[in-house]
């Protein structure tokens, strides 16, 4: 999480797929409290890393063009 650009990235493994109504609530939750939450299977962010920093990189980029 980092609070100054209001963004929450959360790793799913595969035990997510039973929990995704929890994973609803809690993102509500935390989008009501103005937080953006980018959501990366752990597979994607161990085979395909660069891809998800690009990903993480252009949302915080496009945050702080919002600010």
């Amino acid at each position: 999480m980092c609070r100054r650009a209001k963004l929450v990235i959360e790793v799913d493994g595969g035990q997510h797929a039973d929990s995704q109504i929890s994973d609803e609530i809690r993102t509500r939750f935390l989008q009501s409290q103005g937080f953006r939450v980018m959501r990366f299977w752990n597979h994607d962010v161990l085979s395909n890393t660069n891809g998800v920093l690009t990903e993480i990189t252009s949302t915080l980029a496009e945050i702080g063009s919002q600010v």
